[in-house]
């Protein structure tokens, strides 16, 4: 009854449109890729990229809150993931080493899980597990992806918290990663300042760049749009497909080229 009492009063701060948010996340998820696989002299496209993952990581984190059945929940995830993994080698010339983004969220769900259920001190141990794992597998975005979505999770109830870590972590999460000088031919010269230019050059490396999503995150929506539950889970092998086809009709690359990661 405590646990019943507990989740009701469970709030989320942040934007619980999560049908819209999938669908944009697939849209800048599409651009991201098709900027690494067919137009490739196009960096911006990597940027606009950059918005996909934290959007899909908020949607997991709301429905790991809402979901009656988190069993479930993983397992439909990681089946999902498997039936991906073909399409996310061919579109994106991975090995069957190199595992897609889904299951990167399957690891998650297992350690939200573990921090829900605190049982026999699961809230520690399944975190450590996941992490563990991480280090014997190699998924798209790694411990860093992992720990992005754990942070939202845990200040999914405040919205200045939220917007605090989401911007604490971007700016951690892009010091490895190359500086953005210009953007479709447009200098960036306030990245030159004095006295602000230290902030914002943190602010405007590609991976930091997260941030652009940010605003669909906390500010609330209410478009109306519902997802049918099974085409939220099909977007994502669905935007593979469509990357394949792409690559075949616009570069070099053939289905045999495509398939010798087999």
């Amino acid at each position: 009854m405590a646990t019943s009492l507990e989740k009701r009063r469970e709030t989320l701060a942040g934007n619980l449109d999560t049908s819209l948010l999938k669908l944009l996340a697939l849209i800048f998820m599409l651009i991201d890729h098709i900027g690494a696989r067919v137009l490739t002299g196009v960096p911006e496209l990597r940027m606009i990229g950059r918005m996909a993952f934290p959007l899909y990581a908020w949607c997991l984190v709301v429905g790991s809150v809402k979901t009656s059945n988190p069993a479930r929940y993983i397992l439909r995830m990681l089946v999902m993931a498997v039936i991906s993994q073909p399409l996310y080698m061919m579109g994106l010339q991975h090995t069957y080493q190199e595992l897609n983004i889904l299951f990167t969220l399957t690891i998650a769900l297992v350690a939200i899980w573990g921090i829900r259920q605190k049982f026999c001190l699961s809230q520690f141990w399944a975190p450590i597990l996941c992490y563990v794992l991480l280090g014997f597998i190699q998924v798209d975005y790694g411990w860093k992806g992992l720990t992005f979505i754990l942070v939202l999770y845990l200040a999914r109830e405040s919205r200045s918290g939220l917007i605090v870590a989401f911007l604490a972590y971007a700016l951690y999460w892009g010091t490895s990663s190359s500086a953005v000088t210009e953007i479709f031919g447009w200098k960036l010269p306030f990245l030159r300042w004095e006295g602000i230019k230290q902030p914002l050059q943190a602010f405007f490396k590609l991976q930091g760049m997260v941030w652009l999503s940010l605003p669909l995150i906390a500010i609330p929506m209410n478009s109306g749009f519902k997802m049918p539950k099974w085409l939220g889970y099909a977007l994502y092998p669905m935007h593979l497909v469509l990357l394949i086809v792409l690559r075949l009709l616009f570069t070099n690359a053939t289905l045999a080229t495509m398939t010798s990661m087999f």
